[in-house]
Formats: C-alpha cells, structure tokens, sequence
C-alpha cells in the first residue's frame, strides 16, 4: 500500500504539535499528531464528520 499523502492542519504553528489527515481510501480517513507520528486514528467519513463537528464547536 503506497504511503498516504498527508495534509497539514492549517492551525498548525511553525515549530508547534500538528495534527495531519490523509484519506488513502473513500471509505477511511486517518488522523495523526506531530509528537507521535507513527501513531494513527483510522475513522469513517461518518465518524470524521461527527469529529469535525465537535472540533469546530457543533458538540457531539
């Protein structure tokens, strides 16, 4: 499997932890953080929406 292309949050502050999101498939959505990179979150297009959700103020 090729290696996901990850995007960096664009709250992410030169030097500070990042959050990155890949979508390597339609049906997956991985979510890693800057201090533990090889550690990832795999979620559902559903569950990543309920997640933005609550990031963004909307609760879950």
């Amino acid at each position: 499997m090729p290696e996901p292309d990850w995007q960096r949050s664009s709250y992410c502050a030169e030097g500070s932890s990042c959050v990155y999101v890949a979508r390597p498939r339609q049906d997956r959505v991985l979510i890693a953080d800057s201090p533990a990179p090889r550690t990832t979150l795999a979620l559902s297009p559903a569950a990543w929406a309920v997640f933005l959700g609550a990031v963004r103020g909307g609760g879950a």
